[in-house]
């Protein structure tokens, strides 16, 4: 499995172009640019895809002309931009395309598809398991809502290679009976979101640093963190400490910041 990092910051990216802080100023110094969190896996499915993604992608030398399938998280801006559907749909030769998501983000994108374009529906929501394509899914909570508790959703994602991933965007803490879900995954990778860095105040629907390092804790207890799992820290907001303080830190939590454009080859662990 390969997993194509098209952004890996929080919705209004990092550095925010508005802001003045000292997190942004160290980005803008460093030049490290993060756009919306998004990933393509071998292709051929998409995770997310904000109003950046399709941009990102071609900025990167990369088509999503081969993506078949489309897994939405919620509907929160940043994670889907639905206009992306009809731009899609001008190119004739650009064949079905599967969309799974909660039903309220499904019926957020209803209005850009026409009636005669090849898009199919799948609405999922918490405990479902589907094949999408050679993948198998298993749709996990998220404590993360648009407009109603359960419209938000996290993937645990096996390739036809047996690598297995788990994408956890967005999400505040998770309560103690869903960690039964992922034990013993052993995760080749986990993208965690970590948005907030030390201002967890803001939102409980989000992780900063601290909920960051207890949700690891409990993933590794659970047995879904292992040794090997590779953990990339994703959604990174300008809430963060400065990225090269923000580095030392998540290596100590054994993770890493995640950067745009960067190729997560897993298929050597299959």
């Amino acid at each position: 499995m390969e997993v194509v990092l098209l952004g890996t910051g929080a919705a209004d990216g990092w550095p925010n172009p508005f802001c003045r802080c000292d997190s942004c100023g160290a980005a803008r110094r460093l030049d490290v640019v993060r756009g919306q969190t998004s990933a393509m896996v071998d292709d051929d499915m998409l995770i997310d895809c904000g109003p950046e993604a399709p941009g990102a992608a071609v900025r990167l030398g990369r088509t999503l002309a081969s993506v078949g399938h489309l897994l939405i998280t919620h509907a929160h801006a940043d994670h889907l931009g639905p206009q992306a559907l009809l731009y899609r749909s001008w190119v004739p030769e650009a064949g079905e395309l599967e969309v799974l998501g909660p039903a309220d983000a499904l019926d957020v994108c209803r209005p850009w598809v026409g009636p005669d374009v090849p898009v199919r529906f799948v609405p999922v929501r918490a405990g479902d398991r589907l094949t999408v394509g050679r993948y198998d899914v298993r749709v996990l909570p998220a404590r993360h809502r648009v407009f109603r508790d359960g419209d938000a959703v996290l993937y645990d994602l096996t390739g036809p290679d047996g690598v297995r991933i788990l994408w956890a965007t967005d999400t505040g803490p998770w309560e103690d009976d869903w960690f039964a879900a992922v034990r013993d995954a052993r995760y080749d990778a986990v993208f965690l979101e970590e948005t907030l860095g030390d201002r967890e105040e803001l939102s409980p629907a989000h992780l900063g640093l601290s909920r960051f390092a207890d949700m690891l804790a409990r993933l590794r207890e659970a047995g879904a963190v292992v040794e090997d799992t590779e953990v990339v820290a994703v959604h990174l907001g300008h809430h963060n400490p400065p990225p090269d303080v923000l580095a030392p830190r998540l290596r100590g939590l054994g993770a890493r910041a995640g950067v745009d454009g960067e190729v997560v080859d897993l298929r050597a662990r299959s």
